[in-house]
């Protein structure tokens, strides 16, 4: 298997975990990382043992380089992943894949025309947990699939993110920071999705940062905080999906739930990779644990990209690709689309329901 040389744009918080995974994977090759502060670049560079710092357009001109990970703000996921594929590099992005569909079909459409790949954020359904549950239902033990619910129940981020002012702002809040995960993992469990309907509000028109480096610092809220809605899934089954930053007392409502003709299924939060997955059926008095699948249980962001690389390699279809990406994002502008319209919104996009990971898989290694 070729190894694929990779470079990243954007060293902020989440950069870490996927300069420490890059190196885990036999097919990845992490050679340079760009942000555009350079010490930033050179300290997460140091930390990682990555061997070159490079201003954004010298990574992007190195013909060494094969795959480019975009971990820059949502704003210009889609401005930089262009950038990327006019130089002749396939693209994985952290979620959204952009912050309007118009911009995530231009990147789809370029990617077309110039033969390459795009992937995008979240990866963590590849996580046992995700992929356990995926058995459940794949094997029928709670029945036909009826239902299902989600819930992301938050205060927001600015009493801990060092910069929280995006999640504020166009692009933000919480479905388009938190939706990504729920509905992707409902995506890999129920299949792609046909309708939606939402309503959507917000608390307060300004926040107050009360983490350290901004403590006192007003944000003007320009995004729905709380997000609520239906969908209708192209199977049948029905889910219902709350995100909000808006919840200041806590929650105990379960991250996702599936409901079936003989039992109910209880999936983790799908922000992780691990367990646990219970299901209980019909006559049960108590949940059953299920044993997780061998493979990823830790934090494996990066675990995408590996992915993509050995389909770019063998011509099969990638798991997180940038199609079920775009109809997350259309799933998403959906909530906020029926409740300013007051109106039902049928999707205009449909995508593969990404294949399961084979279960005898050396850790690592995703050459099926």
């Amino acid at each position: 298997m070729k190894t694929m040389k990779v470079g990243i744009i954007g060293c902020g918080k989440i950069s870490g975990i996927y300069m420490e995974n890059c190196h885990r994977f036999e097919v990845l090759d992490l050679v340079a990382v760009a942000d555009l502060d350079r010490s930033r670049a050179e300290e997460q560079a140091a930390a990682y043992s990555v061997p070159n710092v490079y201003t954004v357009d010298e990574i992007l001109a190195d013909p060494e380089i094969d795959l480019i990970i975009n971990l820059t703000i949502p704003a210009v996921h889609a401005d930089v992943c262009l950038r990327a594929l006019e130089a002749g590099k396939h693209v994985y992005v952290e979620k959204p894949l952009a912050v309007t569909r118009e911009e995530g079909q231009t990147v789809l459409e370029t990617a077309k025309r110039k033969g390459l790949l795009v992937g995008c954020a979240p990866e963590t359904f590849f996580g046992s947990g995700i992929q356990t549950a995926l058995k459940v239902v794949e094997d029928g033990v709670i029945g036909k699939p009826v239902a299902a619910t989600a819930f992301m129940m938050s205060r927001g981020h600015e009493h801990w993110h060092p910069d929280p002012e995006f999640y504020y702002a166009a692009g933000g809040g919480p479905m388009f920071d938190m939706g990504p995960y729920y509905l992707t993992a409902l995506v890999q469990l129920l299949g792609p999705i046909k309708s939606i309907a939402g309503m959507t509000g917000k608390a307060m028109e300004q926040r107050t940062i009360t983490s350290e480096k901004k403590r006192g610092q007003s944000i003007p809220v320009e995004i729905p905080t709380h997000v609520a809605g239906l969908l209708q899934f192209e199977q049948g089954a029905i889910g219902t999906l709350i995100t909000s930053f808006d919840v200041f007392g806590g929650s105990v409502l379960p991250p996702i739930e599936v409901y079936g003709t003989h039992g109910t299924l209880q999936v983790p939060d799908p922000n992780t990779f691990g367990g646990p997955v219970r299901y209980r059926l019909m006559g049960d008095q108590e949940w059953t644990e299920v044993p997780l699948l061998p493979g990823y249980q830790e934090n494996t962001r990066g675990i995408g990209v590996a992915d993509m690389a050995y389909a770019v390699a063998s011509g099969r279809a990638h798991r997180a690709s940038g199609e079920l990406a775009y109809h997350v994002l259309e799933a998403m502008w959906a909530f906020h689309d029926s409740s300013d319209e007051q109106t039902f919104y049928k999707m205009a996009s449909t995508c593969q329901r990404p294949a399961a990971l084979p279960a005898d898989l050396p850790l690592y290694t995703l050459d099926q």
